[in-house]
């Protein structure tokens, strides 16, 4: 599946907490549906740019299950991938260590940003301060994991975004052994998407704010 859409994304973790997550905007139906791979107690990928193919994702995560380094996970990903200079991909282990590749096809302006505990990355950007806005975002708010990603989303897209437009956002998170369902094996504690919106950062605020309402109302 190929795409010349722009995205940006951060994938981001908290040792404390154990929460691991991803959150993504693109002018890109569905983006939800393919850039975030998340799994609790291993990390974080995001899948994107220019042709995003699924199994570089799974190979990323299940690297990381395996205790790889992020940076030495990419590189696993993409060993066998002959279009690897198309591909973007940021990626954070459970522990906070994170990487980044963005390949040297790659539609301008792209590029990545690398710091304690996340990685941002972006594609068709307005420009440089999209990236440096997320991470100052992020780095700021003092707030739970998946609120701190998506004031990133929000600054970046404040900064100028996807210079093709907006459509989809997604918000996902796991913690290890947190989930109503961690029994089975599940430890999704939030998996929000908006398909197709003309403001889809803003209608995931909403879904977030609802979200905590309903986290709330079963805590109490």
């Amino acid at each position: 599946m190929f795409s010349h859409a722009g995205t940006f994304s951060i994938v981001a973790a908290d040792p404390a907490t154990g929460e691991v997550g991803c959150a993504v905007q693109s002018k890109y139906f569905a983006i939800g549906a393919v850039t975030p791979w998340v799994r609790a107690g291993a990390g974080a990928v995001a899948t994107q740019a220019m042709g995003v193919v699924a199994r570089n994702g799974a190979r990323a995560l299940s690297a990381l299950a395996a205790q790889v380094d992020p940076a030495a996970a990419l590189e696993q990903a993409l060993a066998e991938d002959d279009d690897r200079e198309l591909r973007q991909l940021g990626a954070v282990a459970a522990d906070g260590r994170a990487a980044a590749f963005t390949g040297r096809g790659c539609i301008e302006w792209a590029g990545h940003l690398v710091g304690d505990g996340f990685a941002v990355q972006g594609n068709m950007l307005a420009g440089p301060d999209v990236l440096a806005a997320m991470r100052s975002a992020f780095v700021e708010i003092r707030a739970p994991l998946p609120e701190r990603m998506l004031a990133a989303l929000e600054a970046g897209q404040a900064a100028g975004g996807d210079r093709r437009g907006q459509q989809a956002a997604a918000l996902v998170v796991e913690q290890l052994g947190a989930a109503e369902r961690s029994r089975e094996g599940i430890d999704r504690i939030c998996d929000l998407r908006v398909d197709d919106h003309p403001e889809p950062i803003v209608e995931l605020r909403r879904l977030v704010t609802l979200w905590r309402e309903r986290q709330a109302d079963r805590q109490a």
